[in-house]
């Protein structure tokens, strides 16, 4: 078999699930009990899996070949005895979709742990409970035996066409409701997601029982540059917290934020948005803790920074972690909080990647990038800041630095009379302010004619970055089949005008 059925038994299953929750009273309760409309529902897709051990195998499992099928994508199971049978009975039914809206995997939650005896048609997992030599004996043989219903939430296992890790519930839905995502709100259940769609926060996905993995990081700042990570305010979610900054950190090029929203204690996204509403949630939104608040709180929560030993410890704990950082003005923000806690002179450690610096102390220092190059020369001269429209054509670009120079060449057309002293001082209580006072002070030969030229020719090379980068996001989305047409002639007007570049 190629994907393509693959795909289509487990469309199938969907909607097999699907009518199966419209003949369902209990299943239609649970989500009633939940609070969600059927529109909702719809959207989701949400569905029930039948009280049976072969419910779904007698529906789809026609012939050898759609059992097969059936078992590669994980709906149904193997026990001792070799019989195979329904991986989820008695459950409600989360599909999980790739980007294109393809089911490629389920998501299963026990409606009713049995408190007495029950039929093996309660037992849940494969695992958790002997599979039925066949449907007879087991409403019949094994009535007596007190089962285990199985774990809460279950998942599909992995798949030809499902890796967990790399996969975001809910992100499809989403897409469809943003032609440009804002922001991205990771949550950790699916009724989680379900219902901030439901109240309005439309930007919410969650893992699949896993951490926030390098994958996931990257899928995430592919689709905005603002991710929220929103977890339990235990120890554990403190953990899972953390586990997410040592996969953002290596994609933190500058233009994106990563925050951190700890819930209050028996609180979960659920619970709160239907206790405080989507003002109340977005206001706790406003307050989440930046990722380098909760970096230096976490490392440094057992360090005495008032003795040269624990500045030192910090020191030790937190270089090889900043070291991960793209080259930028995040890293030197970073590296700069260290040393203004630690004493330690790292702000402008290099990276990995950059060659050593001659020994000329009068040679000009290399800069590190484009986007350096233009803050450097819009600091020393903020004046320059009028020779291009707000908010310049790189506002879109995602590498390191982007968000800052947009912010200055917005205050620079703002403020005509705007000087280098009275621009550090706008910044005197921000973070970049240590950053932005080194570059204030770096050697730049030639005068104002020059600093223009300079400026206009990194402006120019940063506007060709950008396009290529819509470019190849566009090419992206051709590729998957996601591209609308009004995405097509701006593909096709964006090669053109790079042609042009290169004549």
């Amino acid at each position: 078999e190629d994907a393509g059925d693959l795909y289509d038994v487990l469309d199938a299953a969907a909607k097999f699930y699907r009518r199966q929750l419209d003949a369902s009273d209990t299943a239609r309760a649970y989500f009633d009990s939940r609070g969600l409309d059927a529109a909702i529902v719809s959207r989701f897709r949400l569905g029930y899996a039948p009280n049976q051990w072969d419910a779904l195998k007698n529906a789809l499992g026609t012939s050898a070949p759609r059992i097969a099928l059936l078992e590669k994508t994980g709906m149904l199971t193997s026990g001792e005895r070799g019989s195979k049978y329904d991986r989820f009975r008695d459950r409600v039914m989360f599909p999980i979709l790739d980007r294109r809206g393809r089911t490629i995997a389920f998501g299963g939650r026990i409606l009713t742990a049995p408190k007495v005896k029950s039929t093996a048609s309660d037992a849940g997992e494969g695992t958790e409970a002997p599979e039925p030599a066949s449907a007879v004996d087991a409403r019949a043989g094994e009535s007596a035996r007190k089962s285990d219903p199985g774990p809460k939430y279950l998942n599909s296992p992995e798949t030809p066409l499902f890796h967990k890790g790399r996969e975001l519930f809910g992100l499809w839905q989403v897409r469809e409701a943003h032609a440009k995502i804002p922001r991205l709100i990771v949550v950790e259940g699916y009724m989680d997601v379900i219902s901030l769609h439901q109240a309005g926060v439309t930007q919410a996905v969650a893992t699949l029982g896993t951490a926030t993995t390098s994958d996931h990081a990257e899928i995430l700042f592919r689709q905005c540059a603002d991710v929220y990570f929103c977890f339990d305010g235990d120890r554990a979610g403190r953990q899972a917290a953390w586990r997410a900054v040592e996969s953002v950190l290596p994609r933190m090029r500058d233009g994106r934020q990563a925050l951190f929203l700890f819930l209050p204690d028996g609180e979960d996204p659920d619970s709160l948005v239907r206790k405080e509403g989507l003002d109340g949630f977005e206001s706790r939104l406003k307050n989440a803790t930046s990722l380098s608040e909760f970096f230096f709180a976490e490392l440094g929560k057992d360090v005495n920074l008032g003795t040269l030993d624990g500045r030192a410890r910090l020191a030790e704990r937190t270089r090889p972690l900043l070291g991960q950082i793209p080259d930028g003005a995040f890293r030197d923000l970073m590296f700069g909080e260290l040393e203004r806690l630690s004493g330690v002179k790292t702000a402008l450690a290099a990276a990995p990647s950059e060659a050593p610096r001659t020994g000329n102390r009068n040679a000009r220092p290399p800069q590190r990038s484009l986007v350096r190059a233009a803050i450097t020369l819009l600091v020393q001269q903020p004046s320059l800041a009028r020779a291009i429209e707000p908010p310049g054509p790189f506002a879109t670009l995602r590498q390191p630095g982007v968000a800052l120079l947009v912010e200055l060449s917005e205050l620079g057309r703002a403020r005509p009379d705007l000087s280098t002293g009275s621009l550090l001082e706008h910044f005197a209580q921000r973070d970049e302010s240590g950053a932005l006072q080194k570059l204030a002070v770096a050697d730049f030969p030639g005068g104002v004619a020059e600093a223009r030229a300079e400026f206009l020719d990194a402006v120019r090379q940063l506007e060709r970055q950008t396009r290529q980068q819509r470019i190849e996001e566009l090419q992206a989305d051709h590729a998957q089949g996601d591209l609308s047409d009004a995405g097509k002639e701006e593909l096709r007007q964006l090669l053109s005008a790079r042609t042009k570049d290169t004549r």
